[in-house]
């Protein structure tokens, strides 16, 4: 599989065999749909003032001077950013809500960032590329198709309500993309490589579903 070796993560946390639990007896499903267009929090989800912290118990202290983003795999264009070259692509703000697939949302958050359309137009993917492949600096992995990437308010994150993102929350950089529950929005980016198949990442491997639209409640594998 393409990205950082599970290896890399801690093998064996309370979070993870907590959250395995979940995805195996499905808990928190409603067995109820709804439409982003006329409801605005998805089923089974409740609403929070405060930004709760979930990691695999890892927090990469990643000083800007040493970070850089690796944009590879099926495109014309590869990058390979350090944070200044990153700073100096087009700059976007967006307001979104977050779900996290453990019942909480947190709406109006103000991120500011790369657009991911941007970046598609500046690596130019080749056309048999269908995927995005998500790579952390805690060696965490998530998996996306290129519509989901794609979607008009999503973004790589530096910044959060004005303010540089926190090493808690993802800081330097992480993905945004607020349509899907918030497992697949990689913090601590460091890769993003564009992929002819998919290749399920840490938690798609452990009964948790491949795609994770919160209307539709796709929490775990069915």
């Amino acid at each position: 599989m393409s990205g950082s070796d599970d290896a890399t993560l801690p093998p064996d946390t309370k979070l993870t065999r907590t959250k395995e639990k979940w995805a195996r007896e499905g808990k928190f499903l409603t067995g109820r749909h709804a439409r982003p267009d006329s409801e605005r929090l998805p089923p089974g989800q409740h609403i929070v003032k405060d930004w709760p912290v979930l990691d695999l118990g890892v927090v990469p202290n990643i000083a800007r001077a040493h970070w850089r983003l690796d944009v590879t795999g099926a495109i014309e264009r590869p990058v390979s950013w350090n944070w200044t070259e990153f700073q100096a692509q087009p700059q976007t703000q967006e307001v979104s809500d977050i779900h996290c697939v453990t019942t909480w949302s947190r709406y109006d958050n103000q991120w500011q960032g790369l657009a991911t359309r941007d970046l598609l137009t500046k690596v130019m993917p080749k056309d048999d590329a269908a995927f995005v492949i998500l790579t952390g600096y805690d060696g965490y992995t998530t998996n996306l198709p290129l519509d989901d990437f794609a979607a008009e308010d999503a973004l790589v994150a530096h910044s959060w309500h004005g303010e540089p993102l926190s090493a808690e929350h993802g800081g330097p950089a992480r993905l945004v993309i607020p349509h899907l529950y918030f497992w697949k929005s990689a913090k601590w980016l460091q890769k993003i490589e564009f992929a002819t198949r998919d290749h399920p990442g840490f938690w798609e491997v452990r009964g948790y579903h491949n795609r994770g639209d919160p209307w539709n409640e796709q929490r775990y594998s069915e």
